[in-house]
């Protein structure tokens, strides 16, 4: 039974295919395109899918779309005339595209799917799409985001959360997985939202909406809340079940094509912070203000769902259970015993979840939990060899394409590019001793990572020892703001040994801090800094991953599920004694992560890196012929 899923047209499309219940592959658009967030039909995803396979279109079963787009025209037309006629410019903005396209859904689904079946005409493609046997179904959006936490999480029952900016009229929902089934509960609808809530504050601190939600998380460390009281006396009331209430006299959202207004504006003495001007301390202390609001409200939702479900276990998705500073804080602080994210937690992710609804929901198929079938163990207890088994439906989030050695060698003789070959034995100690000669390192191996983070297929590694390793790799690397941290790969054996976490977080969704032992004594004056003084101090043993308030957001890294990755982290642990590198996304500010080797050597070859690892080739930037762009890169991406 073979189903291919499809999220699309609000961002981060993506295309997702199952087999028998299996996940074979999952890619976002953007990766093929490099359109980062591309919102388009998911063309070339969808084209992989089957490529992975070795399917057609024509040989589907069932296509699943991740949301009800009826509900949602329903959701806008209703909000655009109670606002009228205040709304009237987005209604215009909105309306022509869903009458030629969005209310069409079905016939544009066939037509695209026969574009990635390989029939590029239009008309021709109309034609093709009509033919095709296989069923279209199409999900609730929040139900899409609940099974993609629960049907590919370990547990075999868990209470589910999911909580992001808006589906077709739910917010946020509350459910219950067991075994095959998933029931929700209760929804928080639109137009009160804790998603849209972060990101009023995303776009009035000056960042992009749907992109700079983390840069906002990022920047919190370096404020105070000093604007908690003004938010919960002004803009949003919040209840003890984690529900909030938004006084929407300071918010254009739900009619116009602005997130705040002059209210807003008011209310903060100031307008929206300009793209790319100056942050000051008035913006970090914005993002720490919301970034507390963000955790309360939560920690009062995880709260609840314990509550009304008594289940031990937390699945959660959607956009905001991507904020791994609060979900470091449900695991430490929450009810729960254990928690498990999606790691594609945002609209990407409800690819996976329709897919694995129509197996598990619509063709009642039975799901065998990694939990029931004995290959999960919860991290709070230790099996005989002292590292507790694990094992989810994700299989890492290793689910795109991949190159094979001979795929990449012949792209370097063709381009007559010098390289060095060593062998799968030998591979991780070279790079391990590049990088303890602080050396920055692109590496592009396996499958690519489907989500947001790049979890050691396509990352930049570097010496997290480095004083001035977090500088470089955002001014000469990523050419990104200076604030911005970059996360720690520790090997599973060891993450105890140098974090406050003794867990699972394969997928980088869970924020600890850095063990007092490894941590430096600062001075007075140091301890006394503001805002971005703060950022050039060594606070520990590991400064280039090592945020300002001493926390780090974890990837943890096993062996069986990512073994050269995990070669290379034990082979600079033996170098150095530091189970620990940076590892920080392949890809310059605005640019989607890398897809293929070419993508790779062009990004090797516009930044700062020293060395590129494509599989077991090693390219020397400094062998490298004379690299020149037709026109200056940057004009390629837009900002994020």
């Amino acid at each position: 039974m073979k189903i291919l899923g499809i999220s699309a047209f609000y961002h981060d499309s993506a295309a997702c295919l199952v087999v028998d219940g299996e996940i074979i592959a999952a890619a976002q658009e953007e990766r093929f395109t490099r359109v980062k967030h591309d919102s388009n039909f998911p063309v070339y995803a969808a084209r992989y899918c089957l490529k992975e396979a070795g399917l057609t279109a024509e040989q589907l079963d069932y296509v699943g779309f991740y949301d009800k787009p009826l509900l949602k025209f329903d959701r806008l037309l209703e909000t655009y005339l109670d606002y009228a006629p205040a709304g009237f410019r987005s209604f215009l903005k909105a309306m022509p595209l869903w009458m030629k396209e969005k209310l069409w859904m079905p016939d544009l689904i066939r037509t695209e799917m026969a574009k990635a079946n390989g029939t590029d005409d239009e008309r021709a493609a109309k034609k093709v799409g009509k033919k095709f046997q296989w069923r279209l179904l199409f999900g609730d959006h929040h139900e899409s985001h609940a099974a993609s936490a629960f049907y590919p999480s370990p547990f075999e029952e868990a209470a589910i959360l999911t909580i992001d900016g808006v589906g077709e009229w739910a917010t946020s929902s509350l459910g219950v997985g067991r075994g095959n089934e998933i029931t929700l509960l209760k929804e928080l609808r639109f137009p009160d939202s804790l998603g849209l809530l972060y990101s009023a504050f995303t776009y009035y601190t000056g960042f992009k909406v749907n992109s700079g939600e983390y840069k906002v998380m990022g920047l919190a460390p370096y404020g105070e809340p000093k604007y908690v009281s003004l938010i919960k006396d002004h803009l949003a009331e919040v209840r003890e079940d984690g529900s909030i209430r938004m006084n929407h006299e300071y918010f254009s959202y739900s009619q116009g094509l602005r997130m705040t207004n002059p209210a807003f504006d008011k209310l903060f003495g100031a307008r929206p912070r300009k793209a790319e001007s100056l942050i000051t301390q008035r913006e970090m202390d914005l993002a720490r203000s919301i970034q507390v609001i963000t955790e309360e409200v939560m920690m009062k939702m995880v709260g609840h769902a314990r509550r009304e479900t008594r289940m031990k276990r937390l699945c959660m998705a959607g956009g905001v259970a991507l904020n791994c500073v609060a979900n470091g804080r449900i695991l430490r602080e929450g009810p729960f015993e254990d928690i498990w994210i999606q790691p594609a937690a945002g609209d990407a992710g409800g690819a996976i979840g329709i897919a694995l609804a129509i197996w598990h929901r619509y063709l009642e198929k039975e799901r065998i939990s990694p939990e029931k079938a004995g290959t999960w163990q919860s991290s709070r207890s230790a099996s005989n060899n002292g590292l507790p088994r694990y094992a989810d439906g994700m299989k890492g989030s290793f689910l795109g394409p991949r190159d094979t050695v001979e795929d990449i060698e012949t792209f370097l003789a063709m381009r007559n590019l010098p390289y060095t070959k060593y062998s799968r034995e030998e591979l991780p100690s070279v790079v391990a001793e590049l990088l303890a000669a602080e050396k920055i390192i692109g590496l592009h191996q396996g499958r690519m990572e489907f989500g947001p983070r790049a979890l050691g297929g396509r990352s930049i590694i570097g010496d997290p020892r480095s004083p001035s390793m977090q500088s470089v790799m955002n001014l000469k690397i990523k050419y990104r703001e200076s604030f911005r941290p970059f996360a720690p790969s520790v090997t599973r054996e060891h993450v105890s040994d140098w974090f406050n976490l003794n867990y699972e977080s394969p997928y980088m969704l869970l924020v600890a801090d850095v063990l007092e032992r490894y941590r430096t004594q600062l001075s007075d004056d140091e301890r006394n800094l503001w805002g971005i003084g703060k950022l050039n101090l060594k606070r520990s043993g590991i400064p280039a991953v090592t945020h300002v308030d001493y926390s780090a957001r974890i990837q943890t890294v096993r062996r069986e599920t990512n073994p050269l990755y995990w070669d290379i982290i034990e082979a600079f642990r033996q170098e150095t004694g530091c189970p620990v590198i940076v590892n920080t996304s392949f890809n310059v500010r605005g640019e989607p992560i890398v897809c293929t080797p070419e993508d790779s050597y062009r990004c090797f070859m516009r930044t700062k890196m020293d060395y590129l690892v494509l599989e077991t080739c090693v390219l020397d930037k400094s062998e490298q012929p004379k690299f020149q762009d037709s026109a200056d890169w940057r004009g390629d991406f837009k900002l994020d």
